[in-house]
């Protein structure tokens, strides 16, 4: 017998806001900034105008917010303790592919946001089956939904697929870009270094106050590809001089090891030997003060 029954509809309703749920993996901020100040007080005048979007907690009698973060977050510090809602049975790649659809009309995205609202469309659209047409390779297939989810900020594939390796990076290196520390090409080249060797770059990188440059990073990629990225060489490669840090005096680490015990970081030979000079410094001034004494 066919099944004539019709798929459940979306419906209304006003929602308590102690009900409604932040989206799992959320990729997107919500800041307490100017401009959520304003959407704030205009809740605050009119209500909220457009309803949000939301989707059922199974189980439960909370909701998923699908669409709509700010606008709760604002009605929140607004005092409002129910919010319009329109509830849709999705599930949850439907949900994903949502989400990252209603934010990505926005002017302004961070690098980050980008990076892991790509990612969470591209594996939704993959689970959902959608572009696999047998007659493609894997790599086909890909590149196509890559296409495809580019077109919404009109962007390249291969820029969907660059923004998608940042979420390798470890979080400190992608606040890094966010803030415009470093740059996107340089930081996907970062993404292939290993979560123990991105947290060393970071220390060399505020050792010697400057960012890796493209083309060291892509010597840092190819190093650590094949086997041969070592604390030492990325400590060597960012202490050599480039036109974006400041002003210094640089050592070979090999000429100062000898002077150090053999497991000593490259950090601890530097605060070593600021300790030094520090009290020779102390010890200049104090043969200072003596003979102005006499």
């Amino acid at each position: 017998m066919t099944n004539t029954s019709s798929p459940p509809k979306k419906r209304a309703a006003n929602i308590r806001t102690d009900k409604l749920r932040t989206f799992e993996g959320h990729p997107f901020q919500v800041l307490d900034d100017e401009d959520m100040n304003s959407l704030t007080e205009s809740i605050k005048a009119q209500g909220i105008i457009s309803p949000l979007i939301v989707r059922p907690i199974e189980n439960t009698d909370e909701y998923e917010v699908v669409s709509g973060h700010r606008r709760l977050h604002a009605a929140v510090k607004a005092g409002l303790t129910e919010v319009p809602a329109l509830i849709y049975p999705l599930d949850r790649n439907e949900a994903i592919i949502a989400v990252v659809d209603s934010n990505l009309h926005r002017e302004r995205m961070l690098p980050s946001e980008k990076a892991f609202a790509y990612k969470m469309k591209m594996e939704a659209m993959k689970a959902q089956g959608k572009r696999t047409d047998l007659t493609l390779s894997q790599l086909a297939t890909k590149s196509d939904t890559a296409a495809e989810i580019g077109k919404a900020r009109n962007e390249s594939r291969d820029q969907v697929f660059r923004y998608i390796r940042l979420t390798h990076l470890v979080p400190e290196l992608l606040q890094k870009v966010d803030e415009g520390v470093i740059a996107l090409s340089p930081a996907v080249e970062l993404s292939y270094l290993s979560e123990e060797q991105q947290n060393i770059l970071l220390d060399a990188i505020s050792l010697n106050d400057c960012t890796p440059s493209h083309a060291q990073s892509i010597r840092m990629k190819k190093a650590a590809q094949q086997g041969t990225l070592s604390s030492d060489s990325i400590y060597e490669i960012m202490a050599e001089e480039k036109a974006n840090q400041a002003e210094r005096i640089s050592f070979k680490v090999q000429d100062l090891k000898a002077f150090f015990p053999k497991n000593y970081t490259q950090k601890q030979m530097t605060d070593t030997i600021l300790k030094l000079l520090y009290e020779h410094q102390r010890r200049l001034e104090r043969k200072r003060n003596s003979r102005d004494e006499r």
